[in-house]
């Protein structure tokens, strides 16, 4: 059961008005020392001084033990009053514990030398047992509430020594976290570059060069050998230069501001998709249409380079497996979330012979997934519908 924390000031007035009302409890039934000679303001002021020192405890450490001292030796004076004395040893308890060490050095030194003397003194005078019961109850008073204040400080002190040593150690821990992860992305970006790149590049080489023999053997640009070589070294080209943005977003370490030819593509880049889909899809006997529903606004990053990669995906496939007509594409932006929308002429078992199929439906899948939103493709009334939904709020971004 978990106790709920009082704030250091409401317990400070707490404690004063219990002494209060302790003293008061005292005063009536006249429990304290010479209560038929001394007056009764006498031995109210000294509990009321102490009651006020009790609200500035903690603050005022070296004021509540020097005007502390003064009316607890006016009310021993007057008449011992046991709330006094209990309020007099939480203030000394207080000082040595939000005190500096010298407060606490120094009222370790002049309890103990009080101790002394006092005890001294009834020896000398009333003998040795009272000598002893002298020591006893001047240690409660002098010394027992500074040795507790000292023995907490240094419990406090160890545990707040404690607490920074384990966020040190978090710290490290994520550091070192941090390191690893950007040492397996440097070696994932390296992996890339090596295999993935290097081959775009060949491919994009080889077309070059194809494309130059087909000048020199002056083919005509509408030739079905020229065309396709120029869209094998265009779409290499592409993907050569979006291997190297990955590259370079694997290679950031994070730390600032990535160089600006990284930028992950977004929604801003669907028309250029479609003008080359549309490019391609030609010879095919495929057209293609954009819709969009709702104000188009900025949505998160991630949420942006998933879209993208999403559309370009049914694009691609739209190419490779559909009929001859029309495909459309369709985008409704909403206040919380984004909707995708692509249908395209659908031809049964079309490009299913092909390697990696379905791949392509497994990525987008989880690019959605990723992001918290849905996904689902598959035939519906002739066509090949695919329908995404990406949630554009804050949860969008710590799903990336």
């Amino acid at each position: 059961m978990l106790v709920p924390s009082v704030p250091p000031r409401r317990m400070d007035r707490l404690i004063a008005l219990c002494g209060v009302l302790g003293g008061a409890v005292l005063i009536v039934f006249r429990v304290y020392d010479r209560a038929d000679e001394v007056p009764l303001w006498a031995v109210v002021a000294p509990l009321l001084v102490m009651a006020g020192l009790e609200l500035v405890r903690r603050t005022r450490p070296v004021l509540t033990v020097s005007l502390g001292g003064l009316a607890f030796a006016a009310g021993v004076f007057a008449g011992s009053l046991l709330a006094t004395t209990i309020m007099y040893t939480d203030l000394l308890y207080a000082a040595v514990l939000y005190g500096s060490h010298r407060m606490s050095r120094v009222l370790h030194l002049t309890g103990g030398s009080t101790v002394l003397v006092l005890s001294a003194l009834a020896w000398w005078k009333s003998g040795t047992a009272a000598g002893l019961l002298i020591v006893v109850v001047a240690s409660l008073v002098f010394l027992a509430p500074v040795w507790t204040g000292e023995l907490v400080r240094k419990h406090r002190q160890e545990a707040e020594s404690e607490r920074l040593r384990a966020e040190q150690t978090a710290l490290l821990s994520e550091m070192d976290r941090r390191e690893a992860v950007v040492a397996e992305r440097a070696r994932m970006a390296r992996e890339l570059h090596d295999v993935v790149a290097n081959h775009l590049s060949a491919i994009a080489i080889h077309a070059t060069g194809a494309q130059s023999v087909a000048r020199r053997r002056q083919l005509p640009a509408d030739d079905p050998l020229v065309e396709v070589l120029a869209v094998i070294r265009e779409n290499s080209v592409q993907g050569l230069a979006e291997m190297r943005r990955m590259i370079g977003l694997l290679r950031d370490s994070g730390g600032g501001e990535a160089d600006a030819s990284y930028a992950a593509p977004d929604l801003a880049a669907v028309d250029a998709l479609l003008a080359k889909a549309r490019a391609a899809g030609q010879d095919v006997g495929l057209e293609f249409e954009l819709t969009e529903h709702g104000e188009h606004r900025d949505v998160p990053v991630p949420v942006g380079l998933a879209a993208y990669r999403i559309v370009q995906e049914s694009l691609t496939n739209a190419l490779k497996h559909a009929g001859p007509g029309l495909v459309r594409l369709r985008l409704e932006f909403e206040p919380e979330r984004l909707r995708i929308a692509v249908d395209s002429p659908y031809r049964g078992g079309a490009g299913r012979e092909l390697p990696g199929a379905r791949a392509g439906l497994v990525g987008m899948s989880e690019r959605a997934g990723l992001l918290g939103g849905s996904f689902e493709a598959g035939p519906r009334d002739g066509y090949w519908s695919v329908r995404a939904v990406l949630p554009c709020g804050r949860g969008s971004e710590a799903g990336a």
